[in-house]
């Protein structure tokens, strides 16, 4: 199970850290995945990190901007976000999936957190 959170309201230009944490799994053995899906969009890839984190791998809109990290020891991954664009206001969702590679398709992750909202303001 898959439990994000850390949404919210912030003004363009500014920062949030989203967070995911997992249960019932051992999660240092899982890729990790963020996706995001805005209004009247389908959902998209935004990043994706190897089981020890050390790689990464971004979607091009938000590459440079967003940071993935994560803390095995505490079953946790976080998105970390920069420089905010309207743009970026969606619904942002964790994913995951045992594996070694980097993967960036939603059909290949298994499991799925609830999704928390990121709206920026202009």
């Amino acid at each position: 199970q898959l439990q994000a959170s850390g949404g919210g309201l912030v003004q363009a230009g500014g920062s949030l850290r989203l967070s995911c944490e997992a249960s019932g799994v051992t999660f240092s053995n899982y890729i990790a995945g963020w996706f995001r899906q805005a209004l009247g969009k389908e959902r998209e890839f935004v990043g994706a990190a190897s089981r020890s984190g050390g790689i990464t791998d971004y979607a091009d809109s938000v590459k440079g901007r967003f940071t993935i990290s994560r803390d095995n020891a505490k079953n946790t991954v976080y998105l970390q976000m920069g420089s905010l664009k309207s743009e970026d206001t969606a619904v942002y969702y964790c994913a995951a999936r045992p594996g070694t590679f980097v993967y960036k398709r939603q059909l290949e992750f298994d499991f799925w957190g609830q999704g928390t909202q990121v709206t920026v303001s202009s």
